[in-house]
């Protein structure tokens, strides 16, 4: 993949705030995407969003549980 295959998408990662969920969040900002983290830690949410701005991407954090569909409407509108 090339990075200018992201450039100008967003994508939006759940779980984002460790593990897999932030290592394909890195990855995509890596590849020029921008990125929407979401993880039910707020402050984790927030660390990777950093570390994808630190990329020189667009990121904001947005932390939901997931489990909540209601949650889940607020956070996507």
């Amino acid at each position: 993949m090339k990075v200018a295959e992201l450039e100008g998408k967003v994508a939006l990662i759940t779980g984002a705030g460790r593990g897999i969920g932030k290592a394909i969040a890195l990855t995509l900002a890596g590849y020029g995407a921008d990125v929407a983290v979401n993880d039910i830690v707020a402050e984790a949410a927030e660390r990777t969003a950093e570390e994808a701005r630190k990329l020189g991407r667009r990121a904001m954090a947005l932390p939901c549980d997931i489990t909540d569909s209601k949650a889940v409407d607020e956070m996507v509108s």
